[in-house]
């Protein structure tokens, strides 16, 4: 494979898309990212083409993404469906079309079977989805299937990686949008700055989910642009879970908080574990994530102290 030199990022303003955009700079490429922020709307298909003739990158990493957390799923599935399907079938065409050479594309671990506990890439196909996610997830499923579809038409190369939940620097941070960890992590440093008495979680604090900090999904990402070539989704993860309780007394450790922790089992708990099995990632990128969950929990709130509430 021809040394790749320029690449673009649609979605680069994101939570995800800016930490690509960092890590590709760190590796010297050359990179341009669109999105709404700098006037790119990805569900305009006329223009996404425009802008890949324009820009002729040699690769995509595909971080453009509308979502949020739980609650946000459970509030808005029509709008995540429209807005997530428009956007990943015009990106790909669009690349298809101005000759791209390689399309990265992250796929949330929500397209896995809602029955499983533990994923492995074989399991794929071996059930439904989860309810709470079913219009993200099918979105993004989707996305594999075009990609797949692509390789057998046209030759195109695309490769797909499928990611847990990441947390990290400049995640949402707001009551709706939130994943759960950057939810908790605002809800607890929130609360030591109001000397709150209690902390309030969402659901039994049973369920367990594996998180990766977003600068080691975005290291994943551009790694996969030297990868071998495959169309087989390749997990991503460090195959360790955690219970939200768990989760809740380590960023309750980190904030500095010294109230209660009250769970609220009146709110939905979503798919009850969710675990990546990842020896295909060590064989295909011979790399692993290298920020432990600790870590990644102390560099967040220090960010969100320094950046939300300087």
């Amino acid at each position: 494979m021809q040394k790749l030199k320029k690449i673009f990022v649609p979605g680069g303003s994101g939570f995800l898309g800016s930490a690509v955009v960092r890590k590709l700079t760190e590796y010297r490429y050359e990179v341009q990212w669109g999105a709404l922020t700098n006037g790119h709307d990805f569900r305009d298909f006329t223009a996404t083409c425009a802008l890949f003739e324009e820009e002729k990158p040699d690769a995509v990493v595909n971080c453009a993404s509308f979502i949020g957390g739980l609650q946000f799923g459970y509030e808005h599935p029509g709008e995540i469906f429209y807005n997530n399907s428009v956007m990943s079938a015009n990106i790909m065409e669009a690349a298809r079309r101005a000759g791209v050479k390689r399309f990265v594309n992250p796929i949330a671990n929500c397209v896995y079977p809602g029955h499983l506990s533990q994923f492995r890439e074989e399991d794929l196909w071996s059930g439904p989805m989860h309810e709470s996610v079913l219009a993200y997830a099918m979105c993004r499923k989707g996305s594999w299937v075009q990609g797949w579809a692509y390789r057998h038409q046209y030759g195109f190369d695309s490769v797909h990686l499928i990611l847990p939940n990441m947390y990290g620097p400049n995640d949402h941070f707001d009551a709706v949008r939130s994943h759960a960890l950057s939810a908790l992590i605002m809800k607890f440093v929130e609360a030591k700055r109001h000397n709150s008495p209690e902390v309030v979680v969402w659901g039994t604090g049973r369920p367990v989910r594996e998180w990766l900090y977003v600068d080691d999904g975005a290291e994943a990402l551009v790694l996969a642009l030297d990868m071998a070539p495959t169309i087989e989704p390749i997990n991503i993860g460090k195959s360790e879970g955690i219970s939200i309780k768990e989760l809740a007394e380590l960023v309750k450790k980190a904030a500095g908080f010294e109230g209660k922790i009250v769970f609220d089992t009146s709110k939905p708990d979503g798919a009850f574990s969710k675990i990546m099995i990842a020896d295909k990632m060590k064989e295909a990128l011979r790399w692993e994530p290298r920020t432990s969950l600790e870590e990644g929990i102390k560099k967040t709130v220090a960010w969100y102290e320094t950046n939300i509430h300087p």
